[in-house]
C-alpha cells in the first residue's frame, strides 16, 4: 500500500510537524462535548463521561486529542452556539484533557474560543470554516505561532458542483489568508471536509481524489468516520460505520494522509499500524 507521493513531502518540522509520525498518520481523537454531535448523540456532554472518554481515547493510543462544544454536522439543523455557552462546555472538560499530556487541539470557528483554549494548555486549532468565517481567527493563531487545521466547507450541497475544484479553491483561500495573516505554511494543514456542504456521492468523489491536494503542498488531515456517505453505499446507522470508517482512512492514508480524525480510536490505531507495517515489509 505505497503513498501516491514520497512521504518526505510531509514536513515534519517546524511547530505542526512536531504534531505528525514519521511511521504512519497521526490518529486524533474526537471528542464532542456537545448535546447535538451527529456521531455519538451527546454521550459525552457530562463533564466527567467526557473526560473519561478522553483517558480511554489515551489509552487507546490518539496522538491527538480533538475537542469541540458546538456541533458542526453537516446535516440535520444543529444549534448554533455563541462564545460564552461554548466556553462555559469546555470549561470543566478542556484543562483536565490538557492534563492526559496528549497534544490537544481545538474544534471552533470563534477567536474568542480559540483564546479561551490556547490560555489553557490547547496547541493546535482547527477551524472547520478554513480561517473564512470569524475575521479574528487568522490574526489569533499568527499571534500565537501555533498550528492551524483549514477545513473545506460549504453552507449548502450543490449536487451539481465540481466538487474537488470547489475544494481547492477553498482551501487554496484558507491558505492564503493564513499566510496573509502571518501564519508560515508549516503550522497549516488542510482538511477537504469530508461530510460538509457535500452530497454523500461527492464525499466519496473526494475521498476518491485526495491526491489532487498535493498541488497545495502541505499536510492534508481526513476525518471520514462514521459519516454519512457510508450508510450510502451500505446502509447502517452510525455507529455501525466503523467498517467504512476505516475503509476511507485507510485508503487516505494510502493518498498520504498525515493526521486521521476518528472517533473509534482503538481500531483505527491498529488498522494504521497494520497498515504501516504491510507497507514497510514490502
Amino acid at each position: 500500500m505505497a503513498p501516491s507521493h514520497p512521504p518526505d513531502l510531509l514536513p515534519h518540522g517546524g511547530p505542526l510537524g512536531r504534531f505528525l509520525r514519521e511511521d504512519r498518520p497521526a490518529v486524533m481523537g474526537v471528542l464532542n462535548v456537545t448535546p447535538d454531535s451527529f456521531s455519538d448523540a451527546g454521550r459525552f456532554f457530562d463533564p466527567l463521561v467526557a473526560i473519561r472518554h478522553a483517558e480511554r481515547m489515551a489509552a487507546a493510543g490518539a496522538d491527538i486529542l480533538d475537542i469541540g462544544a458546538e456541533s458542526t454536522r453537516p446535516y440535520g439543523g444543529a444549534e448554533p452556539v455563541d462564545r460564552d455557552a461554548e466556553i462555559a462546555r469546555l470549561a470543566p472538560v478542556l484543562p483536565e484533557v490538557v492534563r492526559l499530556g496528549l497534544p490537544v487541539s481545538i474544534d471552533t470557528i470563534k477567536a474568542d474560543v480559540a483564546r479561551w483554549a490556547l490560555d489553557q494548555g490547547a496547541v493546535i486549532v482547527n477551524d472547520v470554516w478554513g480561517l473564512q468565517r470569524d475575521p479574528a481567527m487568522a490574526p489569533l493563531v499568527a499571534a500565537r505561532g501555533v498550528p492551524v487545521i483549514v477545513m473545506h466547507n460549504r453552507d449548502a450541497a450543490e449536487p451539481d458542483l465540481d466538487i474537488m475544484a470547489d475544494v481547492l479553491a477553498f482551501l487554496a483561500r484558507s491558505v492564503a489568508i493564513a499566510e496573509a495573516a502571518g501564519i508560515a505554511r508549516d503550522r497549516i494543514a488542510v482538511d477537504p471536509g469530508i461530510g460538509f456542504g457535500k452530497t454523500p456521492q461527492q464525499s466519496i468523489e473526494t475521498l476518491a481524489k485526495l491526491d489532487r491536494l498535493d498541488a497545495l503542498g502541505l499536510p492534508m488531515l481526513v476525518g471520514a468516520s462514521r459519516k454519512r456517505f457510508i450508510d450510502l453505499i451500505d446502509p447502517s446507522s452510525v455507529d455501525e460505520r466503523i467498517g467504512g470508517s476505516l475503509a476511507a482512512h485507510l485508503l487516505a492514508m494510502q493518498a498520504g494522509a498525515a493526521i486521521i480524525r476518528a472517533h473509534d480510536v482503538r481500531e483505527t490505531v491498529q488498522a494504521m499500524k497494520v497498515a504501516a507495517a504491510i507497507r514497510n515489509a514490502a
